[in-house]
């Protein structure tokens, strides 16, 4: 079976992208979960995540932001601390910020991120990586309205590939066996 071409060979990747990546997302706190991971990504390769995914849910009392918002300066240090993680003092700070911002957003925050694209997730027709976009006007609009809600760390590039791997827009290639199942899993 033929795959996006930016799945490697490792099991770990080939499961993320098989189950995972592309599947739309309604739950909340799993949408903000993907959005701070993605954060955490941003100039490294996204396997260094997948590798430290469990240890970050570890880390992180399992992304829940009624916690993590209530953190400060002990948290951090022990953060810092924790190799199993990306040890990176301003993204942990942000990630304790977009658990303030999430909370202080006044609505559900999977009805936020859904209503930009009417609940339908966008369908990319897409047949080679080079032809997929890092950004797009849609993930530079989230972004500053993310922004503006007191979100850090979620900049266009990010938004869009979080977009992606929450199944906001479908962009497995459409050479993929996952392209027309993801297609079709939408609500």
């Amino acid at each position: 079976m033929s795959g996006c071409d930016w799945v490697g060979e490792e099991e770990i990747y080939i499961r993320y992208h098989d189950e995972e990546w592309g599947v739309p997302e309604y739950d909340s706190r799993a949408l903000w979960e993907k959005l701070i991971l993605d954060g955490f990504q941003a100039g490294l390769s996204w396997i260094t995540i997948l590798r430290k995914r469990d240890n970050f849910r570890r880390a992180f009392e399992g992304f829940q932001p009624q916690v993590i918002a209530k953190w400060d300066e002990p948290e951090i240090a022990r953060l810092l601390q924790d190799d199993g993680i990306i040890r990176h003092r301003g993204k942990i700070e942000a990630t304790i910020g977009n658990a303030q911002a999430y909370l202080d957003l006044g609505e559900d925050f999977s009805e936020f991120m859904w209503r930009y694209i009417d609940g339908k997730p966008l369908q990319g027709n897409y047949g080679t990586q080079a032809e997929v976009p890092t950004s797009s006007p849609l993930s530079t609009q989230i972004s500053k309205d993310l922004k503006k809600a007191g979100f850090k760390f979620c900049g266009p590039t990010i938004v869009y590939a979080w977009m992606e791997a929450c199944g906001l827009f479908n962009n497995h290639l459409t050479k993929c066996h996952r392209h027309s199942v993801v297609s079709r899993l939408a609500r």
